[in-house]
């Protein structure tokens, strides 16, 4: 084994900041291994991924010290195109990486920019499309695939190349669960078969340790603070201490009185000696109290291109004060649900709120029932300034100005933006635009909040600012609707789920019971958190222990 990357005493600035985003990096990584970066938005873990493919110098520019070598030669001194030999690199979105107007044209583009013979080519394209399963797909257009068969072309698309180092930037953000798991599976195989030097970086830790790495790296500030092996990292209150989220078995264990320190395998429940732990609480049965009817939806239906229904027949209650995830399987109907709820898409089938049918109602109208809040914020903003952004709706409904201020005043101090009132949209981060777009929606005053994907991509401090806010909107009487893919928001802060499979309501009921049925789970792309896993080996209830779970995080939540 060698040295095949080192960082020594490396740091880089970017030009357009005053600050260092690296900051005297030491680091080495063997040829082969399996690497594991981890650390909190703008910690500094993209950056070094784009020193090692070469976005970095070429693309973004800085002052450097120290050095990185590849292979034993400087990475800085390399083109963009020698870099990409060594270097093959899987985007956090597949649809930002797609080239070809098909499939097996996508998988050919490396190859054609080498200047590969065609019967070369055709055999590379049909050897790859046939590892990863995409021979069925190769003359269908890479935009119309699911978010799992997108996440495998354009693993094809840099497997081709046969580069040495595989570099994989979040590439679990826009998956679900099972398609998540299929990712990470995948990766494993092809470091086995392929022997290349693999490095993930995720903030989803928990999934990544489904299959095994060799290291993990922490980094904070620009600063690796943590370089070893998974079981040691999670002995140490380092990942708290960073704003990442530990496993879920391992914050149930310490709260069960495990001795971390001395505790082995942590990173492997399985392989786990959990002989001196015990819980033996009952599954509590209580039944949640009836609300009222709020929006009603009866046998809706949708299409975009006849004969190809996307929703079908879909009927569904929502009562006042409800918080619901919608959940299921990329592709099967969930986006289209919230926004034929918002009657952005014309749907056939009744939507009565409050008992009276809005079929009728504008745009506009629905607006101030039901605010709509899309995954990316970038998407929404449309002003310069926060305090513009978040007037904008009520200067359209022709809102003098001194009732526009006191009510944007209002809702920023509800949202903890009060402070930055003055400031402009570009200075702040992903987190606090989220919250300029819930803003901005909620100064309408709406009854529901529908949100898509509210903490995709968020490290653990942002998560939990997000989604404690939402607590607040639903303690102080918003319906919270959230569209998501992950388990544990959809445990620990929905009060039931509905499950979206092929267009339809696959089944409708607290997470805890949705959590205990396989078959569902299996069909609609889902899994089970680690806390059933936990369970198991404990022989305990896993309904009374995912119970515990909620119990115990509500109490931190308060």
């Amino acid at each position: 084994m060698t040295n095949f990357i080192a960082f020594k005493d490396f740091t880089f600035k970017y030009d357009a900041q005053a600050e260092p985003t690296l900051r005297d990096i030491n680091l080495s990584i063997e040829k082969g291994q399996k690497v594991l970066i981890v650390g909190p938005s703008g910690s500094g873990k993209s950056t070094l991924g784009q020193c090692l493919n070469g976005i970095i110098p070429n693309i973004y520019h800085g002052e450097k010290s120290g050095s990185l070598t590849i292979d034993g030669k400087d990475a800085f001194d390399l083109s963009i195109y020698d870099k990409s030999h060594l270097v093959s690199t899987v985007l956090q979105d597949p649809d930002g990486q797609f080239i070809g107007l098909t499939v097996a044209e996508d998988l050919a583009f490396a190859l054609e920019n080498d200047c590969l013979v065609l019967d070369e080519m055709k055999g590379k394209v049909d050897y790859w499309a046939d590892k990863l399963d995409l021979l069925d797909l190769l003359e269908q257009r890479p935009q119309d695939l699911s978010g799992g068969q997108k996440q495998r072309v354009s693993l094809a698309g840099v497997l081709i190349d046969e580069s040495p180092i595989l570099l994989f930037d979040e590439p679990l953000a826009n998956l679900d669960p099972k398609s998540g798991q299929a990712t990470i599976d995948l990766i494993d195989r092809i470091h086995e078969e392929t022997g290349a030097t693999t490095i993930i970086i995720e903030h989803r830790l928990e999934d990544v340790f489904y299959r095994r790495v060799d290291k993990i790296i922490l980094v904070n500030d620009g600063r690796i603070l943590f370089d070893g092996e998974s079981d040691q990292l999670l002995q140490t209150s380092l990942l708290a201490e960073n704003g990442i989220r530990e496993p879920l078995y391992v914050t149930v264990l310490r709260d069960l009185g495990l001795n971390l320190d001395s505790a082995q395998h942590l990173s492997k429940l399985s392989r786990m000696d959990l002989s001196q732990i015990s819980f033996n609480e009952k599954a509590s049965t209580a039944q949640p109290l009836p609300k009222e009817k709020l929006l009603e939806i009866k046998n809706l239906n949708f299409a975009y291109e006849l004969g190809q229904p996307i929703l079908k027949d879909v009927s569904l209650t929502i009562h006042k004060g409800e918080r619901i995830s919608i959940v299921g399987k990329n592709g099967a109907g969930k986006s289209t649900l919230a926004k034929s709820l918002c009657q952005f898409i014309p749907v056939e089938g009744q939507i009565l709120y409050q008992g009276q049918s809005i079929a009728e109602d504008s745009i506009k109208e629905r607006a101030e029932r039901i605010g709509y809040v899309l995954q990316n914020p970038n998407q929404m903003i449309s002003q310069a300034m926060i305090f513009d952004e978040v007037a904008l709706g009520l200067r359209l409904r022709g809102f003098d100005e001194a009732e526009i201020e006191e009510r944007v005043h209002q809702t920023l101090k509800t949202c903890g933006l009060y402070e930055f009132r003055k400031w402009p949209i570009s200075a702040l981060s992903f987190g606090q635009k989220k919250r300029v777009t819930i803003a901005s929606i909620l100064v309408l005053n709406p009854e529901i909040i529908l949100l898509d994907e509210p903490t995709a991509g968020q490290d653990k401090r942002n998560y939990t600012e997000i989604m404690q806010f939402l607590d607040e909107l639903n303690a102080a009487g918003h319906t919270i609707i959230m569209i998501t893919h992950d388990m544990q928001l959809m445990l620990e802060y929905s009060d039931r789920s509905v499950v979206v499979y092929d267009g339809q309501i696959l089944a409708d009921d607290s997470p805890v019971n949705i959590f205990n049925q396989d078959d569902i789970l299996e069909r609609a792309n889902l899994k089970k958190t680690s806390l059933f896993d936990l369970a198991q080996q404990l022989k305990a209830d896993p309904i009374a222990l995912t119970q515990y779970y909620i119990k115990q995080q509500g109490g931190q939540h308060g």
